[in-house]
């Protein structure tokens, strides 16, 4: 048996800790620090994301019943939670964001070339956001527009291929969605599949002068002529594909150029939907498609707010709560990044879960993985318990 080193620190061997120090050193984040540093702290928070720990105490028992093994694991000083707490509330957030978006960088170049399920050459982002709900009594500054309830957002740029997140930014839960959209600097060529509740016309036009795409459901109460009627192929799932001129004075004025509208049928409730776009070259049956693809960024909260600590906060200042967040997009991510450079076929679901229960084995961690990973199963009730499968 090999009795190299534990599968945590093989975990952690591929993060590109120059750029974590030169982030650290960025935002000072090792001043006035005698012993915990800001390592010591990502490893002890990624840990918790890993193992599945519920709180700081949890994070200080299990620490420190392998304290032998601590050293070999990278992290060098003893474990204490309220020394962790402190560092949670004081160590500038940042540096944890930037290092997120650093790994997010190395996720989307491993993952350019994976298969979408769609002829098409350009690249597909995902927009939307999910909520995180936080008691008042103890994180009062996360007040939402109800006095009763408190919560910040978290919006994902999910790129479609491989499922990374572009771009993740924490809001107040009183923000209209989208604001987003002026946080976002349009990718040319890329095209942006959104919800109708990205619909304002002066935002998406800058998105069409950037040279990039959208696509997006329509409002009931949108108001457009149409121009010009386009052939449909197959008239089962796609009812009109059109191209159509604002008719409201402030619309035309915030969106002058046309507008292509296609009325798209479910087959199985007997409804449709409307979707909007201004990409008038893609087949109307691909337009429909990869706005069926959209629901991956909802599978992409799904997953975290179940299988990662985003929930339950080891603090209760803004920085803390960030902090958290920003420490554990980045062990998702760098679970993908690993996944995808050990050549490993399972799904990210089923490695979190082998990772949870082997940190501290001394295996090599290609071979530990593969021979934990069990074969998929013809039972539909089974893949059910798969809730994110790539």
């Amino acid at each position: 048996m090999h009795q190299g080193r534990y599968v945590f620190a093989q975990l952690m061997q591929h993060l590109p800790l120059h750029t974590f120090r030169r982030l650290v050193a960025k935002y000072d984040g090792n001043r006035y620090v005698k012993r915990f540093s800001c390592l010591d702290q990502y490893l002890c928070m990624a840990f918790a994301q890993l193992a599945g720990r519920e709180s700081l105490r949890d994070i200080e028992v299990c620490l420190r019943a392998h304290q032998a093994k601590l050293h070999h694991l990278g992290i060098r000083s003893r474990v204490a939670r309220s020394t962790l707490a402190e560092a949670n509330e004081q160590r500038d957030w940042r540096i944890y964001a930037e290092f997120a978006q650093a790994l997010i960088a190395t996720a989307r170049r491993l993952y350019a070339a994976e298969p979408l399920g769609l002829e098409l050459a350009q690249t597909a982002y995902a927009l939307d956001s999910t909520t995180i709900d936080l008691c008042l009594s103890v994180f009062p500054w996360a007040r939402t527009a109800s006095i009763r309830h408190g919560g910040i957002k978290l919006h994902t740029l999910l790129d479609l291929r491989g499922a990374i997140p572009a771009v993740i930014h924490i809001s107040q839960a009183r923000g209209h969605d989208v604001h987003m959209l002026d946080q976002i600097v349009p990718e040319p060529g890329a095209i942006y599949v959104m919800d109708r509740g990205y619909l304002d016309f002066e935002r998406l036009y800058r998105i069409h002068c950037e040279g990039a795409f959208f696509l997006m459901r329509a409002k009931k109460n949108l108001r457009a002529t149409r121009r010009y009627s386009h052939t449909v192929a197959d008239r089962v799932t796609i009812a009109s594909d059109q191209t159509v001129a604002l008719t409201r004075q402030i619309a035309r004025k915030d969106y002058p150029a046309p507008l292509r509208r296609l009325r798209l049928r479910d087959i199985d409730t007997g409804g449709s939907i409307v979707l909007l776009t201004n990409h008038f070259a893609l087949p109307a049956a691909t337009v429909g498609a990869l706005y069926r693809h959209r629901w991956q960024v909802e599978i992409f909260f799904r997953w975290i707010k179940q299988h990662l600590r985003i929930k339950a906060f080891f603090g209760t200042s803004p920085n803390a709560v960030k902090t958290q967040i920003w420490i554990a997009v980045s062990v998702y991510v760098l679970i993908a990044i690993v996944r995808k450079r050990l050549g490993v076929t399972a799904s990210l679901y089923e490695l979190l879960q082998i990772l949870s229960v082997t940190l501290f084995e001394q295996d090599l961690l290609q071979c530990m993985l593969e021979r934990h990973i069990v074969q998929e199963s013809d039972d539909p009730i089974a893949k059910q318990l798969i809730l994110f499968a790539d």
